[in-house]
């Protein structure tokens, strides 16, 4: 065997494979190890101790799936190189992987998930790699030298662009890296081993919600301390060991009952959905911008298949995970609820303040970041929007409000709206026209928005019936806890 496996067909005429089913399933093994993995393992056992454990505790190893088997390629490969006789690669990338994972592989490929290296450009991105960073960082590859608040921040969850050097070496600013949508050296998008941990590939930790707190964690995603604060994160963690969470097929409602995992909601198996490897296809509100968007809009925008499954369909299978545990009433009723916190978010904040602050753009420095207001609304909708945003739909009523939603509103009122007024001022004393009449526009707009119903309690002009409904609230509540 002298090049990277073609396919599993291959490995079954050259090494004799054994089937534990059906072809179309892919549960393949080989008969015996082959003579090239056995060299490999002679030595990496004995120089990788813990790496050969891990693998020796794998499916893999009971296939008899070796080092090779994987690391194997050809020569001309972009990041092949020569090693003990053998041409071999580092990265093992997706599309290695779906030699014998077809199926989870198109899906991912398909997923939110393989694109995340394309934050490269973005505004995100300009933060870590301009505003934080610098050019002191150079390598091979980066002769013009990149930042390392990028390498070692952005790019450790999102991935980097792998470069190869001279040789099959891999540039070190973008390699070691499992970031989640990693661009490998064959073209591929993508990091299996970014929630299946190399060499062990445990199902039963990719399923543990820590598996998923490397990078949905933070003040933009803290989806991880969501969902320890809420009942799902509390009923797990008193539950663990009825978990089942190595069981081979793990159907909520069969295998275990005691709690949810992000696993269960977003990808793992019910009574009548299999396993997904596109974590979008259960999710009916992308809350990653700074307005909410339907999942299938943003899925066409990257030209990935979920453009054709719209959020009522995406929606509907979640309730499938939900109905496992809830009954509809309470399923409707939730769903009623988070409906409505975007909408609240919708309409009080982002719409309107997104536009007002593309009103301030011709008032402001140009350079992205150069102006406290660019922070101020950066931060309003990327950190406390998605907090807000986020909390609703994993049920975190802390993150929901006090992180959430009270953010929001205090840093709209308190920075955002004097930011524009001063923006608003210089304008109109400004002797450049054009900067005049975006003052004149922006103040118009701007005195709109804040003599609308849910903005006028900061004029002091709350309609004089709520003014006295919220009176009597106030009254009541004083005398059911005076002493």
């Amino acid at each position: 065997m002298t090049t990277r496996i073609a396919s599993a067909l291959v490995i079954g005429m050259t090494s004799g494979l054994a089937t534990a089913g059906p072809a179309s399933a892919q549960t393949w093994g080989l008969s015996e190890l082959s003579a090239e993995s056995k060299a490999c393992i002679d030595c990496h056992k004995k120089e990788n101790p813990s790496l050969y454990q891990q693998w020796g505790g794998s499916k893999h190893y009971r296939g008899n799936i070796g080092c090779f088997e994987c690391h194997g390629a050809r020569e001309g490969e972009p990041d092949a190189f020569k090693h003990e006789g053998q041409w071999i690669a580092t990265i093992v990338s997706p599309r290695d992987c779906a030699r014998c994972h077809a199926r989870e592989a198109a899906e991912f490929g398909g997923s939110h998930h393989s694109k995340g290296a394309r934050i490269l450009g973005s505004l995100d991105n300009t933060l870590a790699e301009v505003v934080e960073g610098d050019r002191g960082m150079i390598t091979p590859a980066f002769q013009h030298g990149v930042a390392a608040s990028a390498v070692l921040g952005c790019w450790q969850c999102h991935g980097s662009e792998v470069k190869v050097l001279p040789g099959g070496k891999l540039d070190p600013a973008t390699w070691p890296n499992t970031g989640i949508g990693r661009i490998n050296p064959d073209g591929s998008e993508g990091s299996c081993s970014a929630c299946h941990s190399r060499h062990a590939f445990s199902a039963e930790q990719a399923r543990h919600p820590d598996n998923c707190g490397k990078c949905h964690m933070g003040p933009d995603h803290p989806q991880k301390e969501i969902y320890e604060e809420s009942k799902h994160g509390i009923a797990f963690r008193a539950n663990i060991p009825k978990m089942n969470l190595a069981s081979p097929k793990w159907i909520v409602g069969e295998d275990y009952s005691a709690a949810p995992t992000c696993a269960t909601c977003h990808m793992s198996a019910t009574k009548k959905q299999p396993v997904s490897h596109d974590v979008g296809l259960r999710i009916s509100w992308n809350n990653r911008p700074a307005i909410s968007l339907r999942p299938e809009e943003s899925d066409r925008k990257m030209g990935l298949p979920g453009a054709e499954i719209d959020w009522k369909t995406r929606r509907a299978s979640m309730q499938d995970v939900c109905t496992a545990c809830h009954e509809k009433q309470w399923v409707d009723n939730f769903y009623t609820q988070y409906d409505a916190l975007i909408e609240l978010y919708h309409s009080k904040f982002a719409k309107p303040g997104l536009e007002l602050y593309t009103l301030a753009k011709p008032l402001l420095r140009p350079a992205e970041f150069s102006n406290k207001i660019d922070f101020t609304w950066y931060e309003i909708w990327h950190h406390e929007g998605r907090r807000a945003r986020h909390g609703a739909s994993m049920m975190g009523p802390d993150y929901t409000h006090w992180h959430g939603t009270y953010e929001v509103a205090k840093h709209f009122y308190v920075k955002f709206v004097p930011e524009l007024e001063e923006a608003i001022e210089k304008g109109r004393s400004s002797k450049d026209e054009a900067k005049v009449k975006a003052a004149e526009a922006l103040a118009k707009r701007l005195d709109e928005v804040l003599n609308s119903p849910s903005h006028q309690w900061y004029l002091n002009k709350m309609d004089p019936a709520e003014q006295e409904r919220r009176k009597q609230q106030m009254e009541e509540f004083q005398k059911r806890y005076a002493k």
